[in-house]
């Protein structure tokens, strides 16, 4: 009777100890399934991290926007107009100012700032080849003059007569963009402002650009 106590006995211990092996098995195959999980989910993570990265940086840092062109303030150093001839002529110090607010520098190339009035040339300033550094403005400093040789008496006449003489300024420049030293973009900009020198105070009225 005793022996089949222990025969019993023995055969639970048995049994016991198979379903402790069972459940550590499965604890460790549940604890490897979570682990497999939670790998799923921070390289599904990283992988969305990366492309919002990568569409921000692109329509950002990789976004060539057109630079700008402006003439800055004017300090004009002498002004003289004769509405009985009629004629002017004028000397002031301006900025060519080229804003670039790309992740890259801006080269452009030589070019020429035109003076006019009402479309008829009065003067030009050259711009030389140089580059505006990434998200700077390029600061050039000019000396103008001009006059009004050649112009047709009749505008001129009534314009000087009344105090105001309105010019505009024209330029184009060219270049290239380049972006992280490898990607070059073409881009072209205009200036066009339009100059109100007050006849009687020798100044400027009004300066607005495009």
């Amino acid at each position: 009777m005793a022996e089949k106590n222990q025969q019993m006995f023995a055969s639970a211990n048995g049994y016991s100890r198979k379903d402790e092996e069972s459940a550590t098995l499965q604890s460790e195959d549940e604890l490897k399934r979570q682990k497999r999980i939670k790998l799923a989910m921070y390289v599904g993570g990283f992988i969305v991290f990366q492309i919002i990265v990568m569409t921000v940086f692109g329509l950002t840092v990789m976004k060539v926007k057109t630079p700008k062109v402006r003439l800055g303030a004017i300090s004009v150093q002498s002004l003289n107009s004769v509405p009985a001839t009629p004629s002017f002529d004028t000397t002031f110090t301006t900025q060519i100012r080229v804003k670039n607010t790309n992740w890259g520098p801006y080269k452009f190339d030589a070019s020429i700032a035109m003076f006019m009035y009402q479309g008829m040339a009065v003067g030009q300033v050259s711009i030389p080849k140089s580059k505006a550094g990434m998200r700077s403005t390029k600061k050039i400093d000019v000396t103008v003059s001009l006059n009004s040789n050649g112009l047709p008496s009749s505008n001129l006449r009534s314009d000087l007569n009344g105090g105001i003489l309105t010019l505009s300024s024209q330029a184009i420049l060219t270049g290239k963009v380049e972006l992280m030293f490898i990607m070059k973009k073409k881009k072209s900009t205009n200036m066009d402002c339009t100059i109100a020198f007050d006849l009687s105070s020798k100044a400027i009225q009004t300066l607005q650009c495009k």
